[in-house]
């Protein structure tokens, strides 16, 4: 009985979770974001997203998040876009966007920050 509680709690056999698994495959590209995480009811602290996919993404992180802790990311020229904390680890976060980015919105994000770029700032 343990077993099924756990495996339904978690909802890992699921269509759900199996679809959720087929989106963890849109293209993750680096990046290197300066940007604000605030947990809900928490306070903001800095991080850099260090990779961004429209679906989600992963930022330094210094204070373990529980996962399934809803945050708010706030990128620069954006309002908080919020999320759910997937995994940490080694100070590093992942998380999911409750709503997927917009494609236009997200290639404009990627043009300015992709590792490697000239930053240019937002007015």
């Amino acid at each position: 009985m343990t077993e099924f509680r756990t495996r339904d709690r978690y909802n890992t056999t699921g269509r759900y979770y199996a679809a959720a698994q087929e989106d963890r495959s849109a293209p993750r590209l680096r990046v290197a974001i300066p940007a604000t995480l605030r947990p809900t009811g928490g306070h903001g602290f800095s991080t850099i997203v260090n990779d961004l996919s429209l679906g989600g993404f992963s930022a330094q992180c210094v204070n373990r998040l529980a996962i399934g802790s809803l945050c708010w990311l706030k990128l620069p020229g954006l309002e908080a876009l919020q999320c759910e904390v997937i995994w940490w680890q080694s100070n590093l976060v992942g998380c999911a966007f409750q709503n997927l980015l917009s494609p236009v919105i997200y290639d404009d994000i990627v043009s300015r920050y992709r590792e490697g770029s000239v930053q240019r700032s937002v007015v």
